[in-house]
């Protein structure tokens, strides 16, 4: 399976990122390995999605970090979580 998932970072703003492990993708921002993240610490992981193959997964990660995927974004996936 190939991870998309989406971070919040201290400073309030969403990363979005992909991965075949995401648990260990996750420590690793955690630990500050990353240097994208690391002094934007905490972070908290807010959404993820599962993928077949790699592919499919970093088309969706690259249309996410275009205008209109953090539209889509902003819209569906954050505001699903602002209603639970």
């Amino acid at each position: 399976m190939y991870y998309v998932y989406l971070l919040k970072l201290v400073n309030k703003t969403l990363y979005t990122g992909s991965s075949p492990d995401l648990k260990r993708r996750i420590v690793q921002y955690e630990s500050g390995y990353s240097e994208a993240t690391k002094n934007l610490r905490p972070l908290k992981l807010v959404w993820y999605c599962a993928f077949q193959n790699r592919l499919e997964a970093l088309r969706f990660e690259k249309y996410l970090k275009t205008g209109s995927g953090q539209a889509f974004r902003n819209g569906h996936l954050i505001g699903m979580l602002d209603k639970a």
